[in-house]
């Protein structure tokens, strides 16, 4: 094992939202070859969290068991194998490779500026912005499975809808080559600070919220459907529904994981009530509700 193992390790550091309560392990591969192998000692019962920046990821205040794989401190490569493809490892933020592709006038990625998260967690959900999805870029995948098993899977080995994608069960997201289009640089650069500027001027940027909450529902939108029940400013403990954007929670007063669960359930019943919609969460919440009895109560950020 080259990577460094942590134990009792809080997630409230390791999520956009501030939240969280401890992860009983969390591991940063030294690389994919190190990764495979941890996996691959595993025991059978061991469940795995991965976490690339922590968005869209709420944790819930009794901690998570099992192993957390932090990928963004150390599956952040980017390189250009040639062919008109760029490779980019699960850890590489979101932003840093829009930032890439508006430096070297690769089009088609711009998008990318304005998903808060990583590559791996971008792959696992199609995410998109301005109506365009990850996964129109990628050309293949890189997947690890239980046994520390890698190899490379095409597009047609899944199925990829609106912000799910299904199939090669047991494996996860190490890392992809996605399709380019080289462009004039200065074009793909005004293009991609445009979607920035778009973003900061329609989103609580720089506050702590882990992106769209909830899925936008067959032709309508989440947030006009929140904000049209008066739900904005709507608040639970510390979490309160953003005044800029209605699909947005913010941890704004130290929030707990359970205020902004419960604001969420609070959240989807007024708009059911309301408008027959039952909204489905786009976040992933995982953890204990409550917190098991510890012996150490140190950071644990020991190797």
């Amino acid at each position: 094992m080259r990577g460094r193992l942590m134990r009792n390790v809080s997630m409230a550091r390791m999520t956009t939202w501030g939240t969280g309560g401890r992860a009983d392990r969390a591991y940063v591969p030294a690389d994919v070859e190190d990764l495979a192998d941890f996996l691959a000692g595993l025991g059978p019962r061991d469940e795995v969290l991965w976490v690339g920046l922590g968005s869209n990821l709420l944790v819930r205040d009794g901690g998570v068991g099992g192993v957390v794989i932090l990928t963004s401190r150390t599956l952040g490569q980017i390189e250009e194998p040639g062919g008109g493809l760029v490779r980019a490892g699960a850890g590489v933020p979101c932003a840093k490779l829009a930032r890439h592709f508006a430096g070297r006038g690769f089009a088609g990625g711009e998008f990318l500026a304005g998903i808060p998260g990583t590559i791996g967690g971008a792959l696992a959900m199609n995410a998109g912005a301005h109506g365009a999805e990850t996964w129109d870029l990628v050309y293949r995948v890189e997947t690890v499975d239980r046994d520390g098993g890698r190899r490379w899977r095409a597009p047609g080995e899944f199925e990829v809808g609106y912000r799910s994608v299904a199939g090669a069960d047991g494996e996860w997201f190490t890392g992809a080559e996605l399709r380019v289009v080289s462009e004039d640089p200065a074009t793909v650069r005004a293009r991609t600070r445009g979607m920035i500027q778009a973003r900061a001027a329609s989103q609580p940027v720089g506050q702590r919220s882990c992106g769209s909450v909830f899925r936008n529902p067959p032709g309508d939108y989440a947030g006009r459907l929140v904000e049209a029940c008066g739900l904005k400013g709507a608040r639970v403990g510390g979490a309160v529904v953003s005044h800029k954007h209605a699909n947005f929670i913010v941890n704004e007063r130290n929030a707990s994981s359970s205020d902004i669960e419960a604001l969420i359930g609070k959240v989807r019943s007024r708009v059911r009530e309301e408008t027959g919609v039952d909204l489905e969460p786009e976040v992933r919440v995982v953890g204990r509700r409550t917190p098991p009895h510890r012996k150490d109560h140190g950071p644990g950020e020991g190797r």
